[in-house]
């Protein structure tokens, strides 16, 4: 008798048609566009592309943190383990779901430091907001854990130590381990390698690779660096103007790009073992998100424009299972 075959496990999070605005006074930001993307437990997406496509925006739009007042949802719909995120009220997102369902590495990890408190202070405050742990040698051995989880060593010791105190790579390891303090289901890693040099970067990989390993947790990694995305994530969107442009295996997607603007920015990055003059650019600026253009908003940088690239925004074309692309090239493509 033959098996009935198993039900896959619904994505950990789901977004749908995400639409974020910022309303400022010479007009309307679409800061977040439309934005559609699926993370599963144990996953990691990469999210890729040029400074100011609208990454960070997604994710703060996600943990309901846009700036205020400017920043507002305006559509779209969140769902993070079932749950409809943008249904909650403030106090359940500050008290049940930041920090402990979904949380967040910045960038840069002194401003996630409060140079005034000790490391083991601001470790221990997730523990503390929460109620995971209660008095100070309960807080204090929590702290020394998940210090001790992030690789940091001698984490007795160096709790007690202020954020001047450790290194780049350092102070990066205690901002995750803050984020992963209360075990939660989702972390989004905001560029966390971007201030360190590549030694670091490497082993930061290593660090999230191995948390994600023993938790189970799923990941967003926002990046402008392709090398990273490629050598820590499983599934890599391609964002341009507010828009994903292109989703589908890392390795679809390195091998195979279908977007144009998918292919600059592979086109960009430099080769081991082939040599090259210059480096390919890509010309132009992104539009206006204003008043972006009616197409497809690649179209003027696109060396492979046509006309009805000016006329309407493409959908999303199936490139090959699980990869996608917004592109009328892709229309036809075998």
């Amino acid at each position: 008798m033959t098996a009935a075959p198993s039900t896959p496990a619904p994505p950990l999070l789901k977004v749908e048609q995400l639409q974020a605005h910022l309303v400022l006074r010479r007009g309307v930001v679409r800061a977040v566009d439309g934005v559609s993307l699926e993370v599963n437990a144990g996953e990691t997406l990469g999210l890729v592309g040029e400074s100011g496509c609208g990454k960070t925006m997604t994710i703060l739009a996600l943990l309901r943190l846009l700036p205020r007042p400017a920043g507002r949802i305006v559509g779209g719909a969140v769902h993070l383990d079932g749950t409809d995120v943008l249904a909650l009220s403030e106090a359940e997102m500050a008290r049940e779901w930041r920090g402990r369902k979904i949380s967040m590495v910045s960038q840069d990890p002194l401003t996630s430091l409060n140079p005034v408190f000790t490391i083991g202070d601001q470790v221990g405050a997730p523990f503390r907001y929460h109620g995971l742990a209660q008095g100070r040698g309960a807080v204090r051995r929590a702290v020394r854990a998940v210090l001790g989880r992030v690789r940091i060593p001698s984490p007795e010791t160096r709790m007690d130590h202020y954020p001047h105190q450790f290194s780049g790579g350092m102070r990066q390891r205690a901002a995750s381990a803050m984020a992963i303090a209360c075990s939660p289901r989702l972390l989004i890693a905001d560029e966390p390698t971007s201030n360190l040099d590549v030694t670091i970067q490497v082993q930061m990989m290593a660090l999230y690779r191995d948390v994600q390993r023993e938790t189970g947790l799923g990941m967003i990694l926002i990046t402008h660096d392709l090398g990273i995305a490629a050598g820590l994530c499983s599934r890599v969107a391609v964002m341009y103007a507010g828009r994903i442009v292109e989703t589908g295996d890392v390795r679809d997607i390195y091998r195979r790009p279908a977007h144009p603007y998918t292919q600059a920015l592979l086109g960009s990055v430099p080769r081991l073992g082939q040599k090259q003059r210059r480096l390919q650019a890509i010309p132009g600026q992104p539009p206006s998100l204003i008043d972006p253009p009616p197409g497809c908003r690649f179209a003027a940088r696109c060396p492979r424009r046509m006309a009805r690239c000016d006329e309407a925004y493409p959908p999303d074309f199936a490139v090959a299972p699980g990869h996608r692309a917004a592109c009328w090239l892709a229309e036809e493509r075998p």
